[in-house]
């Protein structure tokens, strides 16, 4: 696995892993808690709690512990994607993580921007998940909710960027310190 920036390209996929557990990487696979995109020029669009933004490599870097590990997605239409990224610039972020409204989380931009050569969606929904390995929704995320006036929307169509590190169509290349 290279360790540089050398080998980005546009439309390889940034995954942060955290240095330590947060609400994200106790109920999703592995300590990936974020994704950007890479989008050349050393900028990354990326959902984060101000919206749908474009970021400096250098500040996307400084802002978390942890690192970032280069996915690189098979088959994807990168400068369409990438170009489907930029459609969604502005959007507000979607600190619910809910599938039907206009706002947008990190994983939940991947999802909706990336297509094939033929403009098929490459990344499917799954199941939401909100529980831990034993199969109980955390008190964090029942908390979080229910400060919403809401139930945890365990189960509902949604991706996190754990999971989307692990499909068959994004293989890690490397790792961006």
């Amino acid at each position: 696995m290279c360790s540089c920036q050398s080998s980005l390209q546009m439309g390889d996929l940034l995954f942060h892993v955290a240095d330590q557990n947060n609400a994200i990487t106790d109920v999703t696979p592995g300590m990936i808690d974020h994704v950007a995109v890479y989008v050349g020029n050393k900028q990354v669009i990326e959902a984060i709690g101000i919206g749908v933004t474009t970021t400096s490599l250098a500040q996307l870097k400084k802002r978390e512990k942890g690192y970032y590990l280069i996915g690189k997605v098979i088959e994807a239409d990168c400068k369409k994607s990438v170009q489907n990224c930029f459609s969604y610039l502005g959007r507000k972020y979607d600190n619910l993580y809910l599938p039907d409204n206009d706002e947008i989380y990190c994983s939940e931009l991947v999802a909706l921007a990336y297509v094939d050569k033929d403009g098929n969606k490459i990344f499917a929904p799954i199941p939401m998940s909100f529980h831990d390995s034993n199969g109980q929704v955390t008190p964090y995320w029942i908390q979080f909710y229910e400060q919403h006036g809401m139930k945890v929307p365990e189960g509902k169509p949604g991706t996190n960027p754990g999971e989307l590190s692990k499909r068959k169509n994004v293989r890690i290349i490397g790792k961006l310190y």
